[in-house]
């Protein structure tokens, strides 16, 4: 008798969750269990912004899959396809080949890309910070507008080459702020003929707030902490125009710029939009325990699923790592009470709040509801992402780094990534890659 096939879409935290917990609670023979991920391994994206800003290796904030997972089949590919109908997915492996995966139990949790907007020149001029290759990128230029300016002797084209704009005011464009300003001063003192007095960095939000998740206080400080080191912030203003050597704002400013940091929040796997099923602002509705409605096997968690919040009234949970793994956690239970018959059970898990590295001695957090500033918060801060890392060699690498990096500093070299090839969002993304229904249902005949 063949045995019950479980697939799962994803290898980010609830992904690799959901097989993790499976693998131990699975009885041999009892199912086997595929993850496809075009990745080897898993990122860690809280601590993305540390990598651009050479705080941390690539490796730290990378376990890979090998290390976590042995009894999952590790499928190196991209889900293009769904066909729910014959429960097949069409697998476009990092090759290029199309293949079919066929399943009795699919797992969502495709994850989410970078939310973009229709802003002239935003797809060709903005540089996303969703993934360690957009990561390294980031990095790679902002430290080539140094050695540019610094070769130049045209004062203008000086003046675009160090003015950064990075846009989004949560989570992720608050740290990335906050750390890549960091290394340009840092970086500075090792050009003789650039006036560090020139780098200008900018944040940009809609919002009337910085972080309104942190509460009014903690966002406050967070927004006086990047004003004291320099960088400008304005809220309630965003990029109305962007091209190669100028961005055009909202309030009509324009900043000569050639660097456009967008991480203005972010939307599901395009995936979803193929599968033919109910949305909401993107997400597919689900019911309380993760199953889809109207699609028999198929379950869905993580950013691209609008999980309901059972803490709250009317209320979805958001796309955190911290409800992603839990959720991953989650379904793997619920799926082994599936494969036994019995009941599955609705999620549920009340946030433990936010934490948010500004670099140095500088964070802020509030952990279970208490507000917590400087090295109390940087504490408390570091110590949830060495809890959450799930390997102990990354957690080694990254206590490492953060102690090299402090002792000794960064050598700002650039790696050349992608140096001759522009970094749009669709290419490094892979927004462009998904089938429609149609052709799925084709291909997995």
């Amino acid at each position: 008798m063949e045995r019950t096939k479980i697939l799962i879409i994803g290898g980010g935290f609830a992904g690799v969750e959901c097989a993790r917990g499976l693998e131990r609670g699975l009885r041999n023979g009892e199912a086997e269990i595929g993850l496809v991920t075009p990745a080897s391994y898993q990122l860690y994206l809280p601590l993305l912004p540390q990598v651009a800003s050479g705080v941390l290796t690539p490796q730290s904030v990378a376990p890979p899959l090998r290390r976590m997972l042995h009894r999952t089949a590790i499928i190196p590919g991209m889900v293009v396809g769904i066909d729910p109908k014959d429960r097949v997915c069409v697998v476009r492996l990092i090759s290029g080949e199309l293949v079919n995966r066929r399943y009795d139990h699919l797992v969502l949790t495709p994850g989410s890309v970078t939310r973009s907007l229709d802003i002239p020149g935003l797809n060709e001029q903005a540089r996303g910070m969703k993934t360690l290759a957009e990561a390294a990128y980031v990095r790679d230029h902002v430290i080539a507008q140094l050695d540019l300016a610094a070769a130049s002797s045209d004062e203008d084209e000086r003046a675009e080459r160090l003015q950064f704009v990075v846009v989004g005011g949560g989570y992720a464009g608050t740290e990335t702020v906050a750390g890549l300003q960091r290394l340009t001063n840092a970086a500075a003192k090792r050009y003789p003929r650039l006036d560090p007095g020139l780098i200008r960095w900018h944040l940009l939000d809609v919002a009337p707030k910085l972080m309104p998740e942190l509460g009014d206080r903690l966002g406050r400080r967070a927004q006086q902490i990047l004003r004291a080191r320099g960088t400008e912030v304005s809220l309630g203003v965003s990029v109305a125009k962007a091209e190669e050597r100028r961005i055009t704002l909202t309030d009509n400013r324009v900043l000569p710029s050639r660097t456009l940091i967008w991480t203005a929040g972010v939307a599901a796997s395009p995936l979803i939009g193929t599968l033919e099923a109910e949305t909401v602002k993107g997400r597919l509705i689900v019911n309380a325990d993760m199953t889809v409605p109207g699609h028999d096997g198929v379950y869905a968690l993580g950013d691209a699923a609008a999980v309901p919040d059972l803490t709250k009234v009317d209320a979805t949970c958001p796309p955190t790592a911290q409800h992603a793994t839990r959720q991953g956690q989650h379904m793997a239970r619920n799926l082994l009470a599936k494969l036994r018959g019995e009941a599955m059970t609705p999620y549920r898990h009340k946030d433990l709040g936010l934490v948010v590295d500004l670099g140095g001695t500088d964070a802020v957090a509030r952990p279970l509801g208490y507000e917590l500033s400087g090295l109390t918060a940087q504490a408390v801060t570091r110590g949830y992402h060495l809890m959450a890392l799930r390997t102990s060699t990354a957690k080694a690498r990254t206590v490492a780094n953060w102690v090299l990096n402090a002792t000794t500093g960064d050598d700002f070299v650039r790696t050349g990534f992608l140096s001759r090839r522009p970094a749009t969002l669709q290419d490094m993304e892979a927004t462009d890659a998904y089938l429609t229904p149609e052709r799925a249902r084709e291909l997995a005949r």
